[in-house]
């Protein structure tokens, strides 16, 4: 099967900028309180339900800030290159190379899902596909936890990022109750919802779901 497109953009745009991206993305310990405390409300809602998985985990620092809340996770990543270094930096843990359209993940193992701004690079057409997988491998009652950029379904194609290092990557940022549908549609109850405006000159909305498998 021929991959998708948009998987080898980014592929290709996170194997280059893995280095600085490591170097310049902040700690969770660094994130805003609001932030900081959704991730936490979503390690102590998926810590008892079994194992989690954090989908695009890239160096693997949120991967490992829920693994000392608790959480029994791993981490999946489309970038090799992401993976190496989140391999090199937290060997205690799990990291493999997959892509969230088909997950090697067998259905109702997991009892959590993190996508931590990692959906916003995928195609609007392409996300029932990605829905689709986390329901199929979350186990009932388990719970998902979907934070990245949101806005009003501009489509913006940056040339360069993260060292000003060139990418071919593209991102699409839904409105709120765009994504929040496209979840419910997937078989997903949408319990929270979070949308946070940037701070600094450049204006820009941040949206978190909270989320859940019915039983």
């Amino acid at each position: 099967m021929t991959e998708p497109s948009h998987l080898t953009a980014i592929r290709e745009s996170y194997d280059t900028v893995a280095a600085d991206y490591a170097r310049l993305v902040k700690e969770p310990a660094e994130l805003d309180p609001v932030s900081r405390a959704m991730l936490a409300a979503f390690a102590e809602l998926a810590a008892p339900l079994g194992p989690v998985a954090d989908l695009g985990c890239g160096p693997g620092k949120v991967t490992a800030h829920l693994a000392a809340l608790g959480v029994p996770v791993f981490g999946v990543d489309v970038s090799p290159r992401m993976i190496e270094l989140a391999r090199a930096a937290y060997p205690e843990l799990r990291f493999t190379v997959g892509s969230m359209t088909d997950l090697e993940i067998g259905t109702g193992e997991l009892g959590g899902i993190l996508a931590y701004y990692t959906t916003h690079h995928t195609p609007p057409q392409w996300l029932p596909t990605v829905f689709a997988e986390f329901h199929r491998t979350l186990a009932p009652g388990g719970r998902l936890m979907l934070a990245g950029h949101v806005g009003s379904g501009e489509h913006l194609r940056p040339t360069r990022a993260y060292g000003d290092h060139p990418v071919s990557y593209e991102s699409h940022l839904l409105p709120p109750d765009r994504i929040a549908e496209l979840l419910r549609q997937a078989g997903l109850v949408v319990m929270t919802r979070v949308v946070q405006e940037s701070e600094g000159g450049v204006r820009r909305q941040y949206g978190t779901f909270l989320a859940y498998k019915p039983q």
